[in-house]
């Protein structure tokens, strides 16, 4: 792939492989359109050229949008709108100069293959922390909804657990009301707490077929458990999620804590920003942070508004939130503008 651009002209790009050309653009140029919409670019091919208009910084952010998804195409044969975005945040993150990585193909090396599917980071966030769930026995993921903390775990989980280099899989939450008062919950002890559990099992249906769970489940190597079963036990050989933190207390939290085994490995994960405790209350989440942050063997992993990959709403939802905490308007600035797919 070759390129041209002057300071006053478009950029323009030359493809040179032709066969790669409809994955790139996605049907009926789905990807392109895609990328003028999130950037406020418009986008022109002829043949193997690409020609690139707009202003300067979204002119730069889509060329490297397009020379990332053209190598991710050649290499996968296959891209899906989540790889679009994906690209975007990267250029985004890339352009603005921000610490941290920068490639997706760090993210290509990090990703987990799971039974249903490969996944990748599609966030720098991410990028971080896949790593940290590769190379640390103990990892706290903190951050906003939609930033996958759980959705990463479990993946990471699964792929571990069919490898055979963990013999379980436990999911555990506390099971803390959001906010509002259930009442009496009929059915017996699994079907009490599974309303509490649900997000770990959609999780868990998106890595593997739904009749393994259930034959794993039956058979003890996946195990979805609320917090208060964990007491007294010791977790050996095992990868265990604890979702949801931010609902512990800090003697809960260091129960959990402490039911580490031989070879397990540990994920916290939480925001501290949706407690569903009571006002008086200290969380078990932020108590941790403030004890276990310089404890070695031990990762604590930020993710913001950033790296959410939800609906685009979700995180215009979140930064106005965090403005209002702030007393603040909204930032106004291009890549808050881009990073959040509104067209400028």
């Amino acid at each position: 792939m070759s390129e041209g651009r002057t300071s006053d002209a478009p950029a323009t790009i030359s493809f040179d492989d032709n066969a790669v050309l409809p994955v790139l653009f996605g049907q009926h140029d789905a990807n392109l359109v895609r990328i003028e919409r999130q950037l406020g670019v418009t986008l022109h091919g002829r043949g193997n050229h690409m020609a690139i208009k707009g202003d300067g910084p979204s002119v730069a952010v889509a060329h490297e949008v397009l020379t990332r998804l053209y190598r991710e195409a050649r290499r996968r044969h296959t891209l899906e709108a989540g790889d679009v975005d994906a690209a975007i945040r990267f250029a985004l993150h890339a352009a603005a100069g921000e610490p941290g990585e920068t490639s997706d193909d760090g993210a290509g090396e990090l990703a987990i293959q799971t039974h249903r599917r490969l996944i990748r980071a599609r966030t720098p966030g991410q990028v971080d922390y896949l790593r940290a769930l590769q190379d640390c026995e103990l990892v706290f993921a903190l951050g906003p909804a939609g930033t996958g903390k759980t959705y990463l775990a479990v993946a990471m989980a699964a792929a571990m657990l069919a490898r055979g280099q963990v013999d379980r899989l436990i999911l555990s939450r506390p099971a803390v009301e959001a906010g509002e008062k259930l009442g009496f919950l009929p059915g017996d002890l699994r079907e009490k707490v599974d309303p509490y559990l649900r997000p770990l099992y959609d999780a868990l249906h998106d890595m593997m077929p739904a009749e393994q769970i259930a034959r794993r489940i039956e058979n003890g190597e996946i195990e979805v458990a609320p917090l208060a079963f964990m007491r007294g036990r010791t977790l050996s050989n095992a990868f265990v999620i604890l979702d949801e933190a931010q609902n512990t207390t800090p003697m809960q939290m260091k129960m959990f804590l402490t039911r580490f085994g031989e070879n397990a490995r540990m994920v916290v994960t939480g925001d501290p920003t949706q407690t569903d405790l009571p006002p008086s209350a200290m969380s078990g989440l932020g108590h941790a942070g403030q004890i276990l942050r310089q404890v070695a063997g031990i990762r604590f992993v930020q993710l913001t508004a950033a790296d959410i990959v939800r609906h685009k709403l979700v995180t215009r939802i979140v930064h106005a939130y965090e403005a209002h905490a702030r007393g603040t308007a909204p930032g106004e600035d291009l890549f808050a503008r881009l990073g959040d797919g509104a067209a400028p």
